[in-house]
């Protein structure tokens, strides 16, 4: 159903809803138990509320950026929902926001997020249950797949609604990601010692090995 500029906004139903889903989402597939995992958990739950809120609720960034928006789209009735997706507006695709190029591809990462999300989780479910490295699947490939996963499901949503205070927080979220990181290899350090040491020197961080080198017999 298309929005218009009386009732776009003001759906709180719709921010508890959609909030509701996509942290439930991943809270299924993280299933936070330490500090640390609940601290990571929590930094992604406050950025989704904060994007659904502006999305249906209280859409400050359009109001702050009004007097700017109006001047240089005039025409545009900014307080539409469909006017909410900026990047669209802005670069002038004419096509309904929804089918166009940023939001395709931020459903791509959003959806490619949620299904690194839950295959890293799957690895590392099983290597705690045996007390093992979780070195298999994308844990082969990057040594963080499950934080790699939360910065592209944040960088969708950026792509789909940027607001300013998502794009203030997604930095900072990102330093949070990176520092959670290296206290967790501390962790693995001390756990798995030589074991984690070697695999933490094949395996990059953040960044996936894109093709595995084959073992020469």
């Amino acid at each position: 159903m298309e929005h218009t500029s009386q009732n776009a906004y003001g759906l709180w139903s719709l921010v508890i809803i959609n909030s509701a889903i996509f942290i439930f989402f991943a809270f299924s597939f993280t299933k936070p138990k330490s500090p640390r995992d609940w601290r990571s958990f929590g930094s992604f739950a406050a950025f989704i509320v904060a994007l659904f809120t502006e999305m249906y609720g209280f859409p400050l960034t359009i109001y702050l950026l009004y007097p700017w928006l109006s001047r240089q789209f005039p025409g545009i009735d900014f307080l539409s929902h469909d006017a909410g997706h900026l990047l669209e507006v802005m670069l002038g695709w004419k096509v309904n926001p929804h089918f166009g190029p940023f939001h395709i591809l931020s459903n791509i990462f959003i959806f490619g997020g949620f299904i690194m999300l839950s295959s890293a989780w799957r690895v590392l479910y099983l290597a705690q249950r045996h007390r093992q490295l979780a070195a298999t699947g994308l844990y082969a490939r990057m040594r963080h797949p499950q934080y790699v996963a939360f910065i592209l499901i944040m960088f969708g949503f950026l792509l789909q609604w940027p607001t300013i205070l998502t794009l203030i927080m997604f930095p900072i979220l990102v330093y949070v990601y990176i520092r959670l990181a290296r206290s967790e290899e501390q962790d693995a350090i001390a756990e798995f010692g030589s074991e984690y040491l070697e695999y933490r020197e094949r395996t990059p961080g953040f960044i996936p090995i894109l093709r595995k080198e084959r073992k020469i017999a």
